[in-house]
């Protein structure tokens, strides 16, 4: 017998495979999820999707605080509904970048590998930000109103429509959470979620960051911001660094009748 037809010995890869890459039923290195206020699930598999959860209670966290925020701002205060509705707009810039990367990149790549089942969660997934949107642009009419002149029953509508987007968007989160990134865990690695993760950060800005980083980072208890952002790159930690305390000032401000 040559050394070409030996036998590989014990525990080692194949000819051909990727070195240094865990097998995805190797439990023992899978990573620790993060778990947030609000969250539904996190489902464990071989990819770490602090980042996603980390949005999704920046969701929850603002439709709270805009409830609350709607009910308690005194209608002839025209600062206050200006703040809010420049907040909205931050608000709903970042849910639609969000949910555009998803549609454009998460979603197709997990329909290419998925089965069928797979295919009608994740078509799901599309459909339930399609029903998002209108319930967004209804809100912001709303506050545009409220910053332009005082109305009593614009503020009630405004209350009612906050609500019902609040609750939409809670019900898609915790869907995605259950379904979804389950799905993400089964179908995918550590690897190929990186890729796709490079891929939706294409063509990010220094400006996107500067405003995305803080916004994520708000009302994080100190344990799990020390946890997230000792991992992350040293730009990110620097931005927050510079940015959260005037965040912070801005929050109070905006939100300081709620």
């Amino acid at each position: 017998m040559t050394a070409q037809d030996s036998p590989a010995p014990e525990g080692a890869a194949p000819e051909g495979a990727a070195p240094d890459r865990a097998p995805r039923d190797d439990r023992a290195a899978w990573p620790r999820q993060l778990r947030l206020p609000g969250q539904a699930a996190a489902p464990d598999g071989p990819v770490d999707m602090r980042m996603m959860y980390l949005m999704h209670h920046g969701f929850r966290r603002d439709l709270d605080a805009f409830a609350a925020a709607v009910r308690a701002t005194p209608v002839a205060d025209r600062r206050a509904w200006r703040l809010l509705t420049e907040r909205w707009d931050l608000f709903a810039t970042v849910l639609h970048h969000h949910h555009t990367a998803e549609d454009e990149h998460v979603w197709p790549a997990l329909v290419s590998l998925g089965a069928a089942d797979d295919v009608v969660v994740l078509e799901a997934m599309a459909a339930e930000h399609d029903e998002i949107d209108p319930l967004l642009e209804s809100c912001a009419a709303g506050f545009r109103r409220l910053a332009d002149r005082a109305d009593e029953d614009t503020r009630a509508a405004l209350a009612v429509r906050v609500c019902a987007a609040r609750e939409s968007l809670r019900r898609h989160l915790g869907h995605e959470e259950t379904a979804a990134i389950a799905i993400v865990q089964r179908l995918v690695d550590a690897e190929q979620w990186a890729a796709i993760e490079e891929e939706i950060g294409r063509g990010g800005t220094l400006r996107e960051a500067v405003r995305v980083v803080p916004w994520v980072g708000h009302g994080l208890t100190r344990e799990v911001r020390e946890r997230v952002f000792h991992d992350l790159e040293a730009p990110v930690r620097v931005i927050w660094r510079l940015t959260h305390r005037r965040f912070a000032r801005r929050e109070a401000r905006v939100f300081r009748y709620a």
